[in-house]
């Protein structure tokens, strides 16, 4: 896969997770949050811009912040990286 298609799935990922601490429902949270961090992985950091850069290193830090805090940075996160996989 392209960066375009890996940060559309990341986006979509990160929604899921906002979802699911908006809901209530952790467990989905945290399942889809390890899917997202693998999806970062996959990314070629080297045609990235830097700003996406930074958003990315910020992930690891989104499951130590309370829940409703961690549910509106993912939201922001997949907006991000959804409206930089289209642009690109």
């Amino acid at each position: 896969m392209n960066n375009k298609q890996i940060l559309g799935a990341l986006a979509m990922d990160l929604k899921r997770v906002a979802l699911g601490y908006f809901r209530g429902s952790n467990s989905m949270a945290e399942k889809f949050y390890v899917e997202a961090l693998k999806r970062r992985e996959e990314l070629d950091d080297k045609k990235l811009k830097p700003y996406l850069k930074k958003y990315l290193n910020e992930l690891d830090v989104l499951e130590k912040k309370e829940k409703m805090r961690a549910a509106e940075d993912a939201l922001l996160y997949s907006t991000i990286f959804q409206n930089a996989a289209i642009s690109e």
